[in-house]
């Protein structure tokens, strides 16, 4: 939302900033980066916390303070349980609310979630749906969105990378090796909640049979705190040399790391737009997508939890060089990093 907020700005709008501060630790890094303040901070997350308790507590906050700001207008990214409590906090109180990042659809409810179901419950509370894609326009239609109302305007992820990848003072973390002669860089990330468990251990004992064949790779996994991931990744990783376990990466880092990486192992989402925009392979330990664009352009595969695929898919992008080339041209189907402009003519023609 950092380009959202600069390009309302531009545009003369007041954006206020209210944050629920669902990743604390991940909201805090981003307003650095990105130079912006809240204006309010509800602190939402409470060790335990369920969602149906999430839920419960937001949406008579969230209405409260946006009743309070005088806003003529509400928006919110993405597919978090924040999203779905603001569209129904601004359709209690008749306000209009856009939806940044509208249409994502993986088909099945049960992959990603929660997110996949709060995408769907937002869409009929918006009036702005601001679509990353014509697909996701097509999914938004199918579902009974009028065509006026969705707005194919690309994903601000872009407009973020893209203004990230550009400042001079970009750099590898410290907590991060330089790369010594022969040795080619492997970003791995893993938080998604359909792959706790038994999916998970499948994947990292996949992860710990490709950094032992290739001891010339060196793979850097910033760790997700939840003990659902932290505790089974340092079990099955913490002695491979090759292997890297840092804390979690600001921004700023994880984008470095991820422009000097030969590959991309992931099952984030967002990853799935930025790697290839920066001609990144990337494989995804997911069955499903919400994402297809990326596969469709030809820059994602996805290989589950299935160690077998994983290994075969790995093992020709790091052998097969034609099969590389292939792959890691840089492709941008989610947008030209203007998305957030599109957004705030649209506003400014929507609340005149």
């Amino acid at each position: 939302m950092a380009p959202v907020v600069q390009a309302l700005e531009v545009a003369g709008f007041r954006p206020w900033i209210l944050a629920t501060a669902q990743h604390r630790g991940l909201l805090d890094q981003m307003m650095a980066t990105f130079h912006l303040r809240s204006h309010w901070d509800l602190d939402a997350m409470r060790p335990g916390q369920s969602l149906a308790e999430l839920t419960g507590r937001l949406v008579p906050t969230l209405a409260q303070t946006i009743q309070s700001s005088g806003a003529s207008a509400v928006l919110a990214q993405g597919d978090t349980t924040t999203v779905f409590c603001a569209a129904l906090a601004s359709f209690y109180l008749g306000l209009p609310f856009g939806h940044v990042e509208a249409g994502l659809r993986s088909g099945d409810l049960a992959a990603p979630f929660p997110e996949e179901g709060m995408r769907r419950l937002t869409s009929p509370l918006a009036r702005w749906h601001f679509a990353p894609t014509e697909t996701s326009r097509q999914a938004l239609r199918s579902e009974g969105v009028l065509d006026t109302a969705i707005h194919v305007v690309g994903n601000t992820v872009i407009d973020a990378l893209l203004q990230m990848v550009s400042r001079p003072d970009l750099k590898l973390p410290g907590a991060v090796r330089p790369l010594q002669p022969g040795q080619r860089r492997v970003l791995v990330t893993l938080h998604r909640r359909e792959n706790f468990g038994a999916p998970l251990g499948r994947i990292l004992v996949a992860l710990r049979r490709f950094a032992l064949r290739h001891p010339e790779a060196r793979l850097v996994y910033p760790v997700h705190p939840n003990p659902n991931v932290e505790g089974p990744a340092r079990a099955h990783l913490h002695d491979l040399a090759n292997i890297e376990l840092t804390e979690p990466l600001d921004y700023p880092g994880l984008v470095s790391v991820m422009r000097e990486s030969h590959l991309v192992f992931t099952d984030s989402g967002g990853i799935q737009e930025e790697a290839p925009a920066l001609g990144r392979p990337v494989l995804v330990f997911r069955d499903v997508t919400e994402r297809p664009e990326a596969v469709e352009a030809g820059g994602v595969r996805l290989v589950g939890s299935d160690p077998d695929l994983f290994a075969s898919e790995a093992e020709r992008l790091w052998t097969d060089e034609a099969a590389y080339a292939e792959m890691a041209r840089p492709r941008f189907p989610y947008g030209d990093g203007h998305s957030a402009q599109r957004i705030a003519d649209v506003l400014r023609h929507g609340l005149a």
